[in-house]
């Protein structure tokens, strides 16, 4: 008997060119880089041009997923962007990657979980792929974050970044005893009695606006904590995998402090954490794919590793997932 396992063929990133630092921020809002690195960890973060939409960083993103797996866009059958700033309300951002790329007609939609998004949509493509429905399907987590914060809430708007991740799905077929490679588990969740805690304070049907970004931080970070770590507990017991047999942990960057709580409940040492959040600040959806990303280019992770994935955000949205590369 032969099963089908969704491996990842190629990844790839886009930073706008544009990184603002701790300092540059300063001279437009009332912070400062010791406040803002003591409680996040956040040193930098890239903003988009003007001209720059999220398709366009969401683009540049699958075409490096795509030179690195030596696929070309023709053969790409799906397409799935993770985004809360898409180009339009409608069609979806992923229609515009696929022209842009020059992807040929196929499936192309968004998935709207916040900083969960990635995780949201791996699951959807590796249901597609191990249905036997697709055999290559991108999967791509962007923002343009920029262009919804409040620039005089120091609370929210030094957080933020934009930028983009990719990676391309490909379907292998092999026997039922071979080793497990590729997605071995994806786990999500969410829970709506908790929408006021991260949100946008406006959309098309309420307020005919984009709205801006409105977060409790303290419930967020507690929350986030809890869900995170429990969700890899709970995506490694249901991949009948070990937490100590896990070489290296990428979470949603977030929050410096979240991420060292979390790998603490985790029994996992930093060592083995990913952090890319002193570079990239939040990046939402995208988060996790650039860090995955950093980690290759850097020779850090490489193949026949068994990487977590992690992350929490608005809805409050989370999952995990488990990939030997």
């Amino acid at each position: 008997m032969a099963r089908i396992e969704s491996r990842f063929a190629g990844v790839g990133a886009y930073l706008p060119a544009n990184a603002v630092t701790n300092a540059d921020l300063a001279l437009r809002v009332d912070t400062n880089d010791q406040w803002i690195r003591s409680r996040t960890g956040i040193g930098q973060r890239h903003i988009a041009a003007d001209h720059e939409a999220t398709s366009d960083i969401a683009a540049a993103a699958a075409e490096r997923a795509l030179a690195a797996a030596g696929v070309a866009a023709s053969e790409i059958e799906a397409i799935i962007v993770a985004t809360v700033t898409p180009d339009r309300t409608f069609p979806s951002t992923a229609v515009h990657v696929q022209a842009k790329i020059g992807a040929p007609p196929g499936v192309a939609f968004d998935v709207s979980a916040a900083c969960a998004g990635f995780i949201y949509a791996l699951n959807a493509a590796d249901a597609l792929i191990a249905g036997g429905r697709m055999s290559r399907v991108l999967v791509i987590g962007a923002e343009k974050l920029s262009c919804f914060l409040d620039w005089e809430d120091r609370a929210t708007c030094v957080l933020f970044g934009d930028g983009g991740g990719a990676v391309l799905l490909e379907a292998a077929r092999v026997e039922d005893d071979a080793p497990r490679k590729g997605v071995l588990g994806v786990h999500a969740s969410a829970d709506g009695r908790q929408t006021e805690l991260l949100f946008s304070d406006g959309g098309p049907s309420t307020t005919n606006t984009v709205g801006q970004v409105r977060m409790n931080g303290r419930e967020v970070f507690r929350h986030a904590v809890e869900e995170i770590s429990n969700a890899v507990v709970t995506v490694a017991k249901n991949s009948d995998v070990r937490i100590d047999d896990i070489d290296w942990f990428v979470p949603h960057q977030a929050n410096l402090r979240i991420i060292e709580a979390c790998a603490k409940r985790l029994s996992l040492d930093m060592s083995k954490v990913i952090v890319t959040i002193d570079r990239h600040a939040n990046t939402s959806s995208a988060s996790i794919p650039l860090a995955l990303d950093d980690a290759l280019q850097s020779g850090r992770l490489g193949g026949g590793d068994l990487v977590a994935f992690a992350a929490l955000g608005g809805g409050l949205a989370w999952g995990s997932a488990l990939v030997r590369l």
